[in-house]
């Protein structure tokens, strides 16, 4: 059975072992299965959305995002921003501490400070740390002094334009405020020694089995009765790498939730139209919620790359023929039981209060129309056409089969090749992959955070496609600048129908999450960013 005990060998043997005949509300213990792994723990390097997850529990931000996509108080009770637009001030909480940890004189956590928002963010843009989210500064900060601490409770960001996103940027787990002695202290093992504020805090990570984490008892925030939060007492994070067993613990009860369903069992549990199969229906409940993620294609279209040179994919009306080349609404009604929305408009996906499918004019299944293409490019039928390799990760490779063979039906021949996640985010990064699969998380909600991955000042990450478009970049350029928010959807709208135009990207669905939840689990709210929130959970 499992119990909670304090902080020891016989408490953490306990959760390793258990196999979860336990009564869960006796534990108030989380637990959820991460089948790719965490690579780090360390906030500047939350790229994806396995790290952002735990991040998510062990610190906190200046501000967040809530339920409804709107920016609200964190570790900043409120703010105000200077006349030019350019000095954003933030008054700081006076009652947060560091989680306990033996970085500290006598191992207790001290009180948040400025200079602490001041470390973590400048840490982030230093080049020594390399973090992945560098890049959501660039062009945005004074050059001189771009964070100030006033004194112990009054941070300042100062930028050098006016930038309309930036309190969105400052909701990302990079964003994090991190105690600068844990840096000192572990240096970069500081991916394994979480200090931060958040509502739990580590006991332990076995890399590879489980990570554990605690109540933190002297978390700041208390609901709307004066209760602390969080409610539960842990969390466990195990790290089985396949989804078949992810399933079948789950439905053993030893999972509370699993997010999204693998393609083996996902006619199992839902119909074609992704509800609930009667069998179901009393045993588990089915969140499905709109998710600001879109699955795509990119293309590299980088004309200094010897890949590019040797590639038909360099010629714009090839990129259109497969773009044309494949029935994305098929694709999503069978492979996807209907969880998710084609994406025949642009690359910013539905959600987003800027999207417009009137406006932004993407593509849709017209054979016709990409035969017409290959020919126009010289490639009648597909006569002449090499092989073109599409890479892509294992639990994508029925999609890439499936817009492989209706791209072949038209005579461009694709080979699907499956690597690990972690070689695909490498050859990515690195310009070593002409054509691959990839998707987009929203950060924070405003189209720049999609259109950013385009901007061509942008390294990679998040320009993968090395796409320079100068007028993309002026209309991006734009829109940060500007305050009346019909105008900026107007300069997103516009920006986005560019990348249509030119194709460095073949947008395959406006995603849709959906998680399998047991019965016992309340207060556990879906959200647009599928962020995972357990500071209100709990486990009857």
């Amino acid at each position: 059975m499992r119990k909670w005990m304090a902080p020891g060998f016989g408490w953490l043997l306990v959760l390793l072992v258990s196999c979860g005949q336990a009564k869960r509300s006796d534990q108030q213990i989380f637990h959820y299965n991460e089948h790719t792994g965490i690579a780090s723990l360390d906030p500047a390097f939350a790229k994806n959305q396995s790290i952002m997850w735990p991040v998510h529990q062990l610190y906190n931000t200046l501000v967040e995002i809530n339920d409804q996509l709107e920016i609200t108080p964190s570790l900043a009770q409120s703010w105000s921003l200077s006349d030019d637009k350019l000095i954003y001030t933030f008054q700081l909480r006076t009652d947060v501490y560091f989680h306990d940890d033996v970085c500290f004189p006598d191992g207790k956590g001290r009180k948040m400070k400025a200079s602490d928002v001041v470390y973590s963010l400048s840490r982030i843009v230093d080049p020594a740390t390399a973090s992945p989210g560098s890049w959501i500064f660039n062009d945005k900060l004074d050059s001189k002094n771009p964070f100030v601490a006033v004194n112990d409770s009054v941070f300042q960001l100062r930028l050098i334009r006016p930038y309309q996103p930036i309190l969105g940027i400052l909701s990302m787990q990079y964003c994090s405020v991190l105690a600068p002695e844990a840096v000192a202290a572990y240096g970069k093992n500081i991916r394994r020694h979480p200090v931060g504020t958040g509502p739990f805090k580590i006991v332990t990570w076995e890399e590879g089995q489980a990570l554990i984490l605690t109540r933190n008892e002297k978390y700041f925030e208390k609901d709307s009765a004066g209760q602390s939060l969080p409610y539960l007492n842990g969390i466990k994070v195990t790290f089985f790498d396949s989804k078949a067993t992810e399933f079948l613990l789950f439905r053993q009860g030893q999972l509370d939730f699993i997010n999204d369903i693998e393609s083996s069992f996902k006619d199992e549990v839902l119909t074609k139209q992704g509800k609930l199969r009667p069998k179901w229906e009393d045993k588990i409940q089915l969140q499905v919620h709109p998710y600001l993620n879109i699955e795509y294609l990119g293309i590299l279209v980088d004309e200094e790359n010897e890949l590019v040179k040797n590639s038909p994919l360099r010629l714009k009306k090839i990129r259109q023929a497969i773009n044309y080349g494949f029935d994305r609404r098929k694709m999503i009604l069978y492979l996807r039981n209907s969880l998710g929305t084609a994406a025949e408009s642009g690359f910013v996906p539905m959600g987003l209060p800027s999207f417009n499918d009137s406006l932004v004019k993407g593509y849709h299944y017209d054979p016709a129309k990409s035969r017409a293409l290959l020919a126009e490019a010289g490639f009648p039928d597909g006569k002449g056409l090499p092989v073109i390799r599409l890479q892509t990760i294992s639990l994508y490779s029925d999609m890439g089969d499936f817009i492989a063979r209706q791209l072949g039906e038209i005579g461009v021949p694709v080979q699907v090749e499956t690597v690990q996640k972690a070689y695909l985010l490498e050859l990515t990064a690195g310009s070593q992959t002409a054509f691959f699969r990839g998707s987009w998380i929203a950060d924070y909600p405003d189209a720049e955070n999609y259109l950013a991955v385009f901007y061509s000042k942008n390294p990679a990450p998040p320009n993968y496609t090395r796409f320079n478009n100068a007028r993309f970049d002026a209309l991006f350029e734009k829109a940060i600048r500007e305050e009346n928010d019909s105008i900026r959807y107007t300069y997103y709208q516009q920006a986005d129908q560019i990348l249509m135009d030119e194709a460095p990207v073949v947008p395959l669905w406006y995603d849709r999450a959906v998680r399998l939840v047991q019965p016992g689990v309340t207060g556990f709210p879906a959200n647009a960013l599928n962020l995972l929130e357990l500071r209100y959970t709990r486990l009857q």
